[in-house]
Protein backbone atom coordinates (compact mmCIF):
# COMPACT_ATOMS: atom_id res chain seq x y z
CA UNK A 1 0.00 0.00 0.00
CA UNK A 2 1.47 3.75 -1.12
CA UNK A 3 1.84 6.18 1.30
CA UNK A 4 -0.66 9.24 1.32
CA UNK A 5 0.74 12.36 0.23
CA UNK A 6 0.24 15.39 3.04
CA UNK A 7 -1.93 17.17 0.11
CA UNK A 8 -3.87 14.01 -0.78
CA UNK A 9 -4.12 13.32 3.07
CA UNK A 10 -5.52 16.89 3.95
CA UNK A 11 -8.40 16.56 0.91
CA UNK A 12 -9.35 13.31 0.92
CA UNK A 13 -11.65 13.55 3.99
CA UNK A 14 -13.05 16.52 1.89
CA UNK A 15 -14.13 15.03 -1.61
CA UNK A 16 -17.40 14.08 -0.50
CA UNK A 17 -18.36 17.49 0.41
CA UNK A 18 -15.95 19.70 -0.30
CA UNK A 19 -13.94 21.46 -2.93
CA UNK A 20 -10.29 22.91 -2.91
CA UNK A 21 -10.24 26.27 -4.01
CA UNK A 22 -7.65 24.81 -6.42
CA UNK A 23 -10.37 22.70 -8.23
CA UNK A 24 -12.30 25.89 -8.55
CA UNK A 25 -11.82 28.62 -11.03
CA UNK A 26 -8.75 30.91 -10.07
CA UNK A 27 -9.63 34.50 -9.59
CA UNK A 28 -8.22 37.02 -12.60
CA UNK A 29 -9.26 40.16 -11.55
CA UNK A 30 -10.17 42.04 -8.28
CA UNK A 31 -13.78 41.52 -9.07
CA UNK A 32 -13.42 37.98 -8.99
CA UNK A 33 -11.61 38.22 -5.83
CA UNK A 34 -15.00 40.05 -4.34
CA UNK A 35 -17.06 37.15 -6.06
CA UNK A 36 -14.33 34.77 -4.24
CA UNK A 37 -15.02 35.99 -1.35
CA UNK A 38 -18.99 36.00 -1.70
CA UNK A 39 -18.56 32.37 -2.18
CA UNK A 40 -16.52 31.87 0.89
CA UNK A 41 -19.20 33.94 2.89
CA UNK A 42 -21.81 31.87 1.74
CA UNK A 43 -19.97 28.20 2.35
CA UNK A 44 -20.83 25.66 4.68
CA UNK A 45 -17.49 25.13 5.77
CA UNK A 46 -14.36 26.95 4.33
CA UNK A 47 -11.06 25.45 5.69
CA UNK A 48 -7.03 27.04 5.23
CA UNK A 49 -4.90 23.83 5.09
CA UNK A 50 -1.77 25.46 5.46
CA UNK A 51 0.32 26.93 8.12
CA UNK A 52 -2.12 29.52 8.70
CA UNK A 53 -5.47 29.63 10.17
CA UNK A 54 -7.71 31.15 7.21
CA UNK A 55 -8.60 34.69 8.69
CA UNK A 56 -4.57 35.05 9.37
CA UNK A 57 -4.59 34.16 5.72
CA UNK A 58 -7.19 36.33 4.45
CA UNK A 59 -5.62 39.20 6.41
CA UNK A 60 -2.23 38.61 4.89
CA UNK A 61 -3.74 39.70 2.10
CA UNK A 62 -6.06 42.31 3.17
CA UNK A 63 -2.52 43.98 4.27
CA UNK A 64 -0.58 43.77 1.23
CA UNK A 65 -3.59 45.51 -0.68
CA UNK A 66 -3.79 48.40 1.93
CA UNK A 67 0.19 48.63 1.81
CA UNK A 68 0.24 48.51 -1.91
CA UNK A 69 -1.41 52.25 -1.19
CA UNK A 70 0.13 53.43 2.51
CA UNK A 71 3.15 51.74 2.09
CA UNK A 72 5.45 48.43 3.26
CA UNK A 73 7.26 48.79 6.64
CA UNK A 74 10.24 46.97 5.27
CA UNK A 75 10.88 47.55 1.62
CA UNK A 76 14.03 45.91 0.03
CA UNK A 77 16.74 47.86 -1.20
CA UNK A 78 15.98 49.89 -4.59
CA UNK A 79 19.00 47.66 -5.77
CA UNK A 80 16.78 44.36 -5.17
CA UNK A 81 13.69 45.84 -6.55
CA UNK A 82 15.17 46.73 -9.51
CA UNK A 83 17.43 43.99 -10.07
CA UNK A 84 15.58 40.24 -8.52
CA UNK A 85 12.74 42.02 -7.34
CA UNK A 86 11.42 43.42 -11.09
CA UNK A 87 12.51 40.30 -12.57
CA UNK A 88 10.61 37.93 -10.56
CA UNK A 89 7.48 40.39 -11.20
CA UNK A 90 7.88 40.12 -14.60
CA UNK A 91 8.04 36.58 -14.60
CA UNK A 92 4.92 36.08 -12.85
CA UNK A 93 3.50 38.18 -15.12
CA UNK A 94 4.51 36.23 -17.82
CA UNK A 95 3.70 32.84 -16.36
CA UNK A 96 0.44 34.47 -15.18
CA UNK A 97 0.65 33.17 -11.54
CA UNK A 98 3.04 33.36 -8.82
CA UNK A 99 4.33 31.13 -6.30
CA UNK A 100 5.78 32.33 -2.90
CA UNK A 101 6.40 30.80 0.40
CA UNK A 102 3.03 30.85 1.89
CA UNK A 103 3.41 31.44 5.36
CA UNK A 104 5.93 34.18 4.77
CA UNK A 105 4.46 37.48 6.01
CA UNK A 106 5.28 40.85 4.59
CA UNK A 107 7.96 41.93 6.24
CA UNK A 108 7.85 44.57 8.83
CA UNK A 109 4.26 43.82 8.56
CA UNK A 110 1.70 43.63 12.04
CA UNK A 111 1.00 39.98 13.34
CA UNK A 112 -1.02 38.20 11.87
CA UNK A 113 -4.26 37.37 13.96
CA UNK A 114 -4.72 33.49 14.95
CA UNK A 115 -8.06 33.51 15.94
CA UNK A 116 -10.60 31.12 14.64
CA UNK A 117 -13.03 33.41 12.89
CA UNK A 118 -11.75 33.89 9.68
CA UNK A 119 -15.04 36.43 8.45
CA UNK A 120 -13.33 39.92 9.83
CA UNK A 121 -9.96 38.94 7.78
CA UNK A 122 -12.81 38.37 5.00
CA UNK A 123 -14.32 41.76 5.70
CA UNK A 124 -10.62 43.29 5.78
CA UNK A 125 -9.49 41.90 2.28
CA UNK A 126 -13.35 43.35 0.69
CA UNK A 127 -12.95 46.58 2.33
CA UNK A 128 -9.38 46.46 1.06
CA UNK A 129 -10.13 45.77 -2.42
CA UNK A 130 -12.98 48.29 -2.90
CA UNK A 131 -10.41 50.81 -1.36
CA UNK A 132 -7.77 50.16 -3.75
CA UNK A 133 -9.98 50.15 -7.08
CA UNK A 134 -11.24 53.25 -5.80
CA UNK A 135 -7.71 54.53 -4.90
CA UNK A 136 -6.72 57.51 -7.47
CA UNK A 137 -3.42 58.46 -5.87
CA UNK A 138 0.05 57.63 -6.23
CA UNK A 139 0.70 54.53 -5.27
CA UNK A 140 3.50 53.00 -2.67
CA UNK A 141 6.29 50.79 -4.35
CA UNK A 142 6.54 46.72 -3.52
CA UNK A 143 8.41 45.77 -1.07
CA UNK A 144 10.61 43.57 -3.60
CA UNK A 145 9.06 44.43 -6.74
CA UNK A 146 9.55 48.07 -6.78
CA UNK A 147 7.26 50.98 -8.33
CA UNK A 148 4.35 49.54 -10.10
CA UNK A 149 1.39 50.84 -12.19
CA UNK A 150 -2.33 50.70 -10.62
CA UNK A 151 -2.91 47.78 -13.14
CA UNK A 152 0.37 45.75 -12.62
CA UNK A 153 -0.13 46.34 -8.77
CA UNK A 154 -3.95 44.90 -9.25
CA UNK A 155 -2.21 41.98 -11.21
CA UNK A 156 0.03 41.73 -8.29
CA UNK A 157 -2.80 41.22 -5.89
CA UNK A 158 -4.50 38.86 -8.36
CA UNK A 159 -1.57 36.46 -8.66
CA UNK A 160 -1.32 36.58 -4.29
CA UNK A 161 -4.81 36.36 -3.81
CA UNK A 162 -4.89 33.14 -6.62
CA UNK A 163 -1.54 31.51 -5.20
CA UNK A 164 -3.40 31.61 -1.61
CA UNK A 165 -6.22 29.73 -3.04
CA UNK A 166 -4.53 27.03 -3.07
CA UNK A 167 -4.45 26.25 0.44
CA UNK A 168 -7.96 26.70 1.24
CA UNK A 169 -10.58 24.36 0.86
CA UNK A 170 -14.84 25.13 0.52
CA UNK A 171 -17.56 22.94 1.19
Amino acid sequence: MRAMKRREFLIVPFAFGGIAMADLPKVQSLDDSLRWLDRLERARSVKAIGAWPLGAVLEHLAQSVEMSMDGFPQPKSALFQNTAGSAAFAYFSWRGHMSHGLAEPIPGAPALGAGADWKPGATRLRQAITRFNAHTGPLRPHFAYGLLSKSDFALAHNMHISNHQDEILVA
